[in-house]
């Protein structure tokens, strides 16, 4: 869904990627400060919970925007490199990993099974960029589904957003179930994608 605005988005991170490039900055920097970053801000704001949710929120967005500031900075420097990508792709999860498991954290003593669903969302994201990655060292373009990690990451951080406000936290309670079944479908969506690669005449 979000793919779509990718060259919006990458249209407007052209003048700070060139600003960034002509001084020096290598796009692996960035990548490394922006999950810093992420990670930071998860960690710090969303086990507090309360209206920390919605500041947690509002800093990891702004660090995860950069996401594709690096790739940008690359295009223009000519840097694209597989270390890049490997560390780009690699830096995700670590990123996804501490966005869901504050929150999930931040709920441990308020409702488990919110805690619980937060971490199945965690975990069945986790397997949809693995099975992209698999299908395609198989030849197979499996990109796309109802559910890529932008997708998943703007919703979980509104409806943190929206709980830290003052709204229900039962909120993010069925954002979790949706996301984690969401990723479910989109791994069986990238699985058949190597099923009909296999058997193009079925």
């Amino acid at each position: 869904m979000l793919g779509r605005l990718r060259p919006i988005v990458e249209a407007v991170w052209q003048g700070p990627a060139r600003f960034l490039v002509r001084r020096g900055v290598s796009p692996n920097t960035v990548t490394v400060v922006g999950t810093v970053g992420v990670v930071a801000s998860a960690l710090a704001f969303f086990p507090r919970g309360g209206m920390f949710l919605f500041w947690g929120a509002v800093a990891v967005t702004f660090f995860v925007v950069t996401d594709m500031l690096d790739g940008t900075m690359a295009r223009l420097a000519g840097r694209e490199t597989k270390v890049g990508a490997f560390l780009d792709s690699t830096l995700d999860r670590v990123a996804d990993a501490a966005i869901f498991g504050a929150l999930s954290w931040a709920f441990l003593d308020v409702h488990r099974p919110t805690a619980l669903a937060g971490l199945i969302a965690l975990a069945f994201g986790s397997v949809v960029p693995y099975a992209r990655a698999k299908a395609e060292s198989l030849g197979v373009d499996a990109r796309g589904g109802i559910a890529e990690r932008g997708d998943r990451i703007f919703l979980v951080l509104i409806a943190a957003a929206a709980v830290g406000l003052g709204l229900p936290w039962q909120v993010l309670t069925v954002t979790f179930i949706v996301l984690g079944l969401a990723s479910f479908v989109t791994v069986i969506q990238r699985t058949m994608s190597v099923v009909r690669a296999e058997s193009p005449g079925a």
